[in-house]
């Protein structure tokens, strides 16, 4: 490395004195307009820090000197609008679900309220045209596990199902391989027989009459013994060929092994009366309510 700098031959300009393999280091300073630049972006900086919220304390933060909050300015906003929308709302929280179906003024409000609190809380599982995806139902069709109904969508809505309210549903379809209620060959035989339901093809060897003794004895009792389901309980209708899980064989051995307990979370508390009332309009209006 050399120890002291010199004009280089070929740029006219000053070396810095640094060499590496042979190569010179010129000492070419920024241009003055950037430095300026970059000096103006630090006392920007700085005052930024100052006269708005924007340093992380153990609670809270720094409030700035101006006290300015984008988050503040929302909930101000969302203030107002429940303002302009205080007599109309009032009116969906007083109304039974029954009268809000038959205005039509009252109607369109909660058809408009609900599409939007849906977007915000029940699309991320639901999907934004709220037809489902594995695990989370399709609300678009007539299928229901636990009642379509305006009356049952909202106790659904409001209590959830395995949400930990006390209200809330609480049928669950159980583990028969994994607690060692039925042996492995039991259950692919049931699950074959219970595709079979649905007109799906079954497994070559499979024992009809096997697997239809093994649904009697173990899954008739939640499910029917026509397997059409029983919303008290949850339990899906098994000759629809609609699957919440999936219809692949595996996926229904899997189901029958290890048994399902999706959770629907409870909006009590969450949403307020006449937004749960919104809501219970809004889906039962996609198309498959009863």
């Amino acid at each position: 490395m050399a120890d002291h700098s010199e004009i280089d031959t070929v740029s006219g300009t000053a070396t810095t004195g640094h060499a590496w393999d042979g190569i010179k280091e010129l000492n070419t300073p920024l241009p003055r307009w950037w430095l300026i630049t970059f000096y103006i972006t630090i006392v920007w900086a700085i005052a930024y820090w100052i006269v708005y919220p924007a340093w992380p304390l153990i609670s809270s933060n720094t409030k700035g000197l101006l006290g300015y909050s984008s988050r503040a300015e929302v909930a101000v906003e969302l203030a107002n609008l429940e303002k302009i929308r205080g007599e109309k709302m009032a009116a969906l929280a007083t109304a039974s679900l029954a009268d809000i179906e038959k205005d039509p003024a009252l109607l369109a409000l909660a058809r408009a309220r609900g599409k939007t609190v849906f977007g915000d809380n029940c699309a991320p599982c639901h999907g934004t045209g709220a037809t489902g995806a594995k695990g989370f139902p399709n609300l678009n069709d007539d299928d229901w596990l636990w009642g379509g109904t305006l009356d049952q969508i909202e106790q659904t809505i409001r209590y959830g199902a395995r949400s930990g309210n006390a209200k809330a549903h609480e049928g669950q379809m159980l583990a028969f391989g994994k607690d060692g209620m039925l042996k492995p060959p039991e259950i692919v035989n049931v699950a074959n027989y219970v595709r079979s339901l649905s007109g799906l093809p079954t497994r070559q060897g499979y024992d009809a009459a096997a697997g239809a003794k093994i649904f009697a004895e173990n899954c008739a009792a939640c499910h029917g013994e026509n397997a059409k389901g029983n919303s008290e309980l949850g339990a899906p209708n098994l000759t629809d060929k609609i699957w919440l899980y999936g219809s692949d064989e595996a996926t229904v051995i899997e189901t029958i092994t290890n048994g399902r307990g999706g959770v629907m979370p409870a909006w009590e508390g969450r949403l307020d009366p006449a937004t749960i009332k919104a809501m219970a309009v809004y889906v039962h209006s996609l198309g498959g309510g009863k």
